[in-house]
């Protein structure tokens, strides 16, 4: 009997640390108040806006540390809270996908709003990621002023 003989190959493998992440889609909204219509009650807050998704792709060194998206805004509106939740990952997406910090009250200094996230991938595009909900709250009636269209720049990271 004939002993078998073998032949090997050997590849390179190459697998780059990854960090991307993407707002979708993209593109400005409006969060405005409604002034009451009879003397005496409170400014009606602007409806949640539920249009953005968080799109991120995660690939991680070996024994690397998770990574996580935090948030946080060009300039607070006095008198008012402006607040991001970010919801649980959905859509085609797979991996050691992040989890939510829960409702964060978003200034300029970052925030965490996802934790945890480790080799994975979103989805592009809405409805896949985590959809955001952004909203408005009056904290301090005595801290507002009129203003009209004032631009407020929220910036997300990911970083380890």
């Amino acid at each position: 009997m004939a002993s078998p003989i073998f032949s090997q190959s050997t590849i390179a493998v190459t697998l780059p640390v990854v960090t991307l992440i993407d707002i979708e889609p993209a593109g400005t909204f409006t969060l405005n108040f409604t002034a009451p219509t009879e003397a005496g009650q409170a400014l009606t807050a602007p409806s949640a806006n539920t249009t953005k998704w968080v799109n991120y792709t995660s690939a991680i060194a070996l024994g690397g540390l998770t990574r996580r998206i935090t948030a946080s805004v060009n300039q607070v509106i006095p008198g008012v809270d402006i607040k991001v939740q970010a919801a649980a990952a959905a859509g085609s997406g797979g991996g050691t996908l992040g989890t939510s910090s829960g409702l964060i009250t978003l200034s300029t200094t970052a925030a965490n709003i996802i934790t945890g996230i480790g080799g994975a991938f979103t989805g592009n595009g809405a409805n896949n990621g985590h959809r955001l909900t952004i909203s408005l709250v009056v904290n301090t009636y005595a801290n507002l002023s009129a203003r009209t269209n004032t631009p407020v720049v929220i910036t997300y990271t990911i970083t380890e």
